[in-house]
């Protein structure tokens, strides 16, 4: 039995809280759901079809999917990404985003993705609010020394369910999650022209070699490789916390 394109994005079109999108080899959409025309601002999927990430995206938003789909398009498989997407209002937010290589006859011939929301009112359901309030709290503070305790008071959980709660939802410790947040920021950062050191410290890290170690294990690049990757200093960065 073969599954058509047009069903899979027909289904998606009926979850609201997860863009669905596949593109082929030049990494040009070839279907999108009705979630990622709305937040595009666009009605009909001729808008978005035949285009490329980073002619629909902010340079500071489509420099980054565009880096990940080269490594889609040679093989790599992306599950869980925490990252930013635009949302409804054109703000960016909170996504965990999977990306998979579709292969055809032993061959890599587009890839398949999808972006669910996080951290948005009533994405993760009412029994799900205290944690969207800790996403909220790491968002705001990412940058500084964020104690435990500060998230169990906000949620009112016992460290266990907590850290139960955060790995059924987002696949991660608290810990793992913050550090994601520090890395995704940082990932923003290295568009613009300030130094490896200073983007470090305003993303809460230590010293400079603890951020190496860590944007490495994240992203397989140190700081320096991937700013040299990107092409560095390019104009559209976010560097400012985004809004919970």
């Amino acid at each position: 039995m073969r599954v058509e394109p047009a069903d899979i994005e027909a289904l998606f079109d009926a979850i609201p809280d997860v863009l669905f999108f596949m593109k082929d080899r030049q990494g040009r959409y070839t279907y999108v759901n009705q979630t990622m025309l709305r937040r595009l601002g666009l009605r009909a999927r001729k808008d978005v079809i035949g285009r490329t990430a980073a002619e629909i995206y902010p340079t500071g938003l489509s420099a980054d999917y565009v880096d990940q789909d080269a490594r889609v398009l040679s093989g790599e498989v992306i599950e869980n990404l925490m990252e930013l997407h635009l949302f409804a209002n054109r703000e960016p937010g909170w996504c965990l985003t999977c990306k998979r290589p579709l292969v055809v006859d032993g061959q890599v011939e587009g890839l398949i993705g999808i972006s669910r929301d996080l951290g948005q009112k009533d994405s993760l359901g009412t029994q799900y609010e205290q944690l969207r309030l800790a996403l909220a709290h790491l968002n705001t503070h990412y940058a500084e020394n964020v104690r435990m305790q500060t998230l169990l008071d906000i949620t009112g959980f016992s460290l266990s369910k907590l850290e139960r709660s955060f790995r059924k939802v987002f696949q991660m410790t608290p810990q793992q999650v913050l550090t994601r947040l520090r890395i995704q920021m940082a990932m923003h950062l290295l568009h613009g022209n300030e130094s490896i050191a200073c983007i470090g410290q305003a993303c809460g890290f230590s010293d400079q070699s603890a951020f190496t170690r860590k944007f490495k294990a994240e992203t397989g690049f140190s700081p320096r490789a991937y700013r040299a990757r990107i092409g560095g200093n390019v104009s559209g960065n976010l560097g400012e916390p985004v809004p919970a």
